[in-house]
């Protein structure tokens, strides 16, 4: 019984150039992870984000290639998952994989990119009384990621944010905060 107790699950921190080893499954305790893969001419696609809380398994990803990488520092512990566990993570997976797909066959450039703008905030912002906060610092999120989100340039995005800050789509709160403020 005491080797029990003094058996801890293996805690990793891992920075930019680190890699969870494979064929394993993870919780997500600090940080926030992006996966991608990438196409046959060597484009980059973002597919997925977690945040703390979230849980990573490459034991039966449903992406090959897939590639993980740490926004921020990010600590995880190694997790077991049980076969229900294994069937509504690869669930989870289909989802967001079909919400930004969703996201990326709109037309309008400017259009796609608040409604991933949304989707990031619905899930990782603060809802309030005037809109959604979603702090693009926080979860280090730089131009080229959100452009490898909906299937945009880096330029385009940059533009894009740009006009939405002087039309009042979007609001600048703080350095690195934005509001997407509700519909009246």
């Amino acid at each position: 019984m005491t080797t029990n107790l003094l058996q801890r699950p293996l805690r990793l921190t891992l920075h930019a150039s680190d890699a969870l080893p494979d064929g394993m499954s993870w919780k997500i305790l600090e940080g926030y992870v992006i996966a991608r893969t990438w196409c046959g001419d060597g484009e980059v696609i973002s597919i997925d984000i977690w945040s703390p809380g979230g849980l990573i398994s490459s034991e039966q990803s449903a992406i090959t290639p897939l590639e993980l990488h740490y926004l921020t520092t990010v600590v995880a512990e190694k997790i077991e998952l049980s076969t229900i566990k294994r069937q509504q993570l690869l669930d989870q997976e289909r989802k967001m994989l079909a919400e930004l797909l969703a996201i990326q066959r709109i037309r309008s450039a400017d259009a796609r990119l608040i409604q991933l703008l949304q989707w990031i905030a619905k899930s990782f912002g603060q809802v309030n009384n005037h809109g959604c906060r979603l702090s693009l610092s926080e979860l280090n999120l730089t131009h080229r990621q959100l452009a490898e989100l909906c299937g945009l340039s880096r330029v385009t995005v940059t533009k894009i944010l740009n006009r939405f800050r002087l039309g009042g789509q979007l609001l600048a709160v703080g350095e690195s905060d934005l509001l997407i403020p509700s519909l009246p």
